[in-house]
């Protein structure tokens, strides 16, 4: 099974719906400029505790989970990503799936950490997208070529903002990640999906403790 993710987690957005034009069309709403700051603290903690010699690599991983689970929409991504398989699956599977799969994330991103440990970000422009809005930036890592990344972010009713999907070179890191998991799903079913999903958990939970 493929694992693409390489910077951090992503969730498609639902396509949008074909729509008349307006006589008087309405302007297109303001991009939240508190997102780009968001993206912006994220990746300046993430860095920091790359960078942190002070820090045991298991402390640096544990961290660097950590501000995952706090930043990204974790529920909401593994919802979308079997959005056409749910109506076909059992509560319990569907149970089972939700249990094991953002542990699955957090492990997938943290193993790829200490790739970054010299990267920086940088801003380009942020745009309104729906209910969402995207900070476009450039990921600089020495002696490698910029990345252009697409931030997807939402503010929850609660004002918490997080990450909801990231393109990546013109790669929606979701839409990838969805096709990868029907795909699974369809050669060897749902259940072998959860089982894959908590194997690989469970690896990645012994090589921690080793």
């Amino acid at each position: 099974m493929r694992l693409f993710l390489a910077a951090t987690l992503a969730l498609a957005p639902l396509a949008a719906a074909t729509l008349p034009v307006a006589a008087h069309a309405q302007a297109a709403p303001a991009a939240d400029p508190a997102a780009s700051k968001f993206i912006e603290g994220l990746a300046s903690n993430a860095f920091s505790t790359l960078r942190d010699p002070a820090l045991s690599q298991a402390d640096r991983i544990s961290r660097f989970r950590a501000l995952l689970k706090e930043n990204v929409a974790l529920d909401a991504i593994g919802n979308r990503l079997i959005r056409r398989q749910r109506a076909e699956i059992t509560d319990a599977q569907y149970k089972a799936y939700q249990a094991a799969f953002p542990e699955f994330i957090l492990n997938t991103y943290a193993d790829r950490l200490q790739d970054y440990k010299d990267a920086s970000l940088k801003t380009m422009r942020t745009v309104a997208r729906g209910p969402f809005t995207e900070v476009h930036t450039r990921v600089s890592l020495p002696g490698s070529q910029p990345v252009d990344a697409i931030w997807q972010v939402r503010k929850s009713p609660a004002g918490k903002y997080q990450i909801n999907n990231l393109t990546v070179s013109n790669i929606n890191l979701s839409i990838t990640q969805e096709a990868d998991f029907a795909n699974y799903i369809k050669t060897n079913g749902f259940d072998a999906l959860v089982s894959f999903l908590k194997s690989a958990n469970a690896k990645a939970a012994s090589g921690r403790t080793a």
